[in-house]
Order: C-alpha cells, then sequence, then structure tokens
C-alpha cells in the first residue's frame, strides 16, 4: 500500500534569496512581489499595476507617433529631440508634412465623409453654433487623419501649424480638433501644439487603461480650493462626465483659423495627472500627481474644463509641481495611477517626480 501523500510545505523565501543575488552579481535588474496566491489584495495589486506598466511600457517601446508640422513658436520647454526620445523610450517619431495630410483629403462627396458625420453626431452634443460647412468641413479633415494614421501605422501624433491668410495648410491645421478627439478616444493619443513629451504621457496613459487627456493649468481658485485644468484641442473622450459638447468658434484661442472645438469635463472622482518632462542633462523626467475632480460650473469655451482638486492649497501644489520643471502641459486621467506610474519609470529607467 502506497503511503499517504505529504501535504506541500509552506513557501519558503530561500529561491527569492538566490535569485536576487545571482541577479544582481549579474547585473541583471530585478523585482520583487512577496505575498500568497490567493486572497492577498496587496499582492494582487501590485502584480496588477506591474502588468499595466509593462503593457504601456511595451506600448511606448513598439510605437510610431507622427510629428505634423512644428512647434508652437516661442514655447520652449516642448521642443524635443527626437533621437533622445527613441533612444530613451524607443518610440519612432515619423515626421510628417502637411501635405501629407492634403493628399488624403476626401472629396465632399466620398462615402467615408457621410459615415464621419453620422459618427459626429452620435457621439458629439452638436452646440448650435455649429455652422454645417464647418462641421462638413472638419469631417473631411477627420477622414484624412484616419487615412494618415492608418497609412504610416501610428500609434500617436503630434500636431501643430499656424498657416497664414486662410492658406490651405492653416484650413487643415484648424479642422484638425475633430479628427484628434475620436482618434485619441480610438488609443491614437493626439497632442496640439507640437508637443511630443505630452503625446508620449498621453500614450502611456492610455496604455494604463486611465484614459490621458490633453491638458494644462488654466486657474488657481483660492475660495474653493480647486485648480481649473483643461486645453483646446483634442480630448480623451472616453473619460468625459457626459456627452461631450462640439461648439462652433469664430476664432480659435491663440491659434489661427475658426471651426468646431471640443468640450466636456472628466469624469468625477479620483485622477491622476502625468507629464513628461526634460532635464537640463538630457533625461527624460515623469511627473505625477493623484487628485479628484470635483463638480462646479466649468468655462463654455469649446474647451475642456475641469475642476481638480489636489490637497487643500492650490497654490502649495502649483509651487511643488512647477519646482519639478515640468512642460506646460501634462496628460490627464481618471482614477488613481502613480503605483503603475512608478513601476512604468522604473522599467523605462526614467526619473520619477510624485508630488503631492
Amino acid at each position: 500500500m502506497l503511503p499517504a501523500p505529504v501535504p506541500p510545505a509552506p513557501f519558503s523565501p530561500q529561491g527569492k534569496w538566490i535569485s536576487s543575488s545571482a541577479f544582481a552579481r549579474a547585473r541583471v535588474d530585478f523585482l520583487v512581489v512577496s505575498g500568497v496566491l490567493h486572497d492577498d489584495p496587496a499582492a494582487c495589486r501590485e502584480v496588477e499595476q506591474w502588468c499595466r506598466a509593462a503593457s504601456a511600457a511595451s506600448g511606448l517601446k513598439s510605437a510610431r507617433i507622427g510629428f505634423l508640422g512644428h512647434t508652437y513658436p516661442g514655447m520652449l520647454d516642448m521642443h524635443s529631440d527626437f533621437t533622445m526620445v527613441t533612444a530613451q523610450t524607443g518610440a519612432h517619431i515619423e515626421v510628417l508634412e502637411m501635405c501629407d495630410l492634403e493628399k488624403r483629403l476626401p472629396e465632399p462627396d466620398e462615402p467615408g465623409v457621410a459615415a464621419k458625420l453620422d459618427e459626429t453626431r452620435s457621439v458629439f452634443e452638436l452646440d448650435s453654433s455649429v455652422e454645417p460647412a464647418n462641421l462638413e468641413w472638419a469631417a473631411r479633415v477627420a477622414v484624412a487623419l484616419d487615412r494618415l494614421t492608418s497609412d504610416f501605422d501610428l500609434q500617436g501624433l503630434t500636431y501643430y501649424y499656424r498657416g497664414l491668410d486662410a492658406n490651405p495648410y492653416e484650413r487643415l491645421g484648424a479642422g484638425l480638433i475633430l479628427g484628434c478627439s475620436l482618434l485619441t478616444a480610438r488609443g491614437i493619443p493626439c497632442a496640439g501644439e507640437g508637443d511630443l513629451k505630452t503625446c508620449l504621457a498621453m500614450l502611456a496613459m492610455d496604455r494604463l487603461r486611465a484614459g490621458g487627456s490633453f491638458t494644462e493649468f488654466y486657474a488657481m481658485d483660492f475660495r474653493e480650493e480647486f485648480v481649473l485644468m483643461g486645453h483646446d484641442g483634442p480630448g480623451h473622450l472616453a473619460i468625459s462626465n457626459r456627452k461631450p459638447v462640439l461648439r462652433g468658434l469664430g476664432l480659435y484661442h491663440g491659434k489661427r483659423g475658426f471651426g468646431v472645438s471640443v468640450e466636456f469635463s472628466v469624469k468625477l472622482g479620483p485622477v491622476t495627472l502625468l507629464a513628461v518632462t526634460q532635464t537640463a542633462a538630457g533625461s527624460l523626467k515623469l511627473l505625477t500627481a493623484e487628485g479628484e475632480s470635483i463638480a462646479g460650473p466649468t468655462l463654455k469655451i469649446g474647451n475642456t474644463n475641469s475642476r481638480l482638486r489636489f490637497g487643500p492649497s492650490p497654490a502649495a501644489f502649483v509651487n511643488r509641481w512647477c519646482h519639478e520643471g515640468p512642460t506646460h502641459h501634462c496628460a490627464l486621467g481618471v482614477g488613481h495611477h502613480s503605483g503603475a506610474i512608478a513601476k512604468l519609470a522604473r522599467l523605462l529607467l526614467l526619473p520619477l517626480a510624485q508630488v503631492s
């Protein structure tokens, strides 16, 4: 008769010590998560964060990001060294010309334009200020953007073009907001003003399943203690707190041209900021902060607008944020993700500042 099976002994951490010593001596970077296999929320959370961070790192390393046009003149914080970006993140930067977009512009009667108009009406609430001719133009440019991202196999797009005297490229630049917002919601983040570093942040946040909307600081309210944040141009429609509004503007804010623009606030509740900046030594650097999106009126100006609270003092938060040398843009996502972002920084070998 066979002896009764011996129950397995409790797991011993001895294997961790052996592996740690061997990896350290072989100069192999390694990470450790301790816990039990079942009913261990802390260990499960750590593993889940590592998986999301690995997905975001992989997304960056394999990304092809289009750079269409040029950086907004005078915004020195946003200038990027493409070689540095590729060396430190793995992302490839595909330099595009406005004629690449113009070449793919459909005629008004092509079927794709009607389909894009139907999609727009289903996704957005159209304000009475939207003129039919401007809506049709934005839909045509959106179709061209779909073709551009497909033809160049892009996972992100950074763009800006000033134009002059209503020339064709100025009209194209003014018609990008609708299509770029729809692309961002599909997981192809689009950053305006030629801000490549924030496009990287938006891509990382999207792959962390947090959204990632193009954002900057608008104002500080010292009475109700919140920061008003948002931006003109594209937003991540998937994290809107309601059906986003498409509003017509006779003149863009700080941009040449006119047309339709996107307006919404992010979902109420926990939020996370992620910014990518550059140090004087040439290294990319991540900045992150966790806060809360709160209810309240916002500006009705065709921009994304959100009331965000980061601790009790807006001034103290903004001072600490600025002390880390950020660019003036960042990616805004829903939920708290500082743990996963810290792991992403570890995987990318980039410095991280967590501002609280």
